[in-house]
């Protein structure tokens, strides 16, 4: 799956790899919270929400990165992509939330 050049491959890659960016997160700063207690957190500081989110998407900078080497163009266009949502997401929540 990995090796194919299509969209929906980075699609998924590119809302996969933001969500292992976040726990990557948790485990570098809130490894002494819970995990419920870190989603609890977040949800009430959605300043710290927004932030987080663009670091998550550092990964997705990775992903993309690596596809673009490898010449997987539309891959990486599907990752580009779901980055574009997310950082909407994250705006949003940031300026309505």
């Amino acid at each position: 799956m990995l090796k194919k050049d299509h969209l929906p491959t980075g699609l998924i890659l590119g809302f996969i790899a933001p969500v292992f960016g976040l726990f990557g997160y948790y485990l570098l700063k809130f490894r002494l919270f819970t995990l419920k207690e870190f989603f609890q957190v977040l949800m009430m500081e959605k300043s710290l929400l927004t932030g987080i989110i663009s670091l998550a998407l550092i990964t997705n900078a990775v992903v993309f990165t690596l596809y673009i080497n490898r010449q997987k163009d539309k891959t990486a266009r599907g990752i580009f992509i779901a980055t574009c949502i997310y950082a909407l997401v994250a705006l949003g929540i940031k300026w309505f939330g």
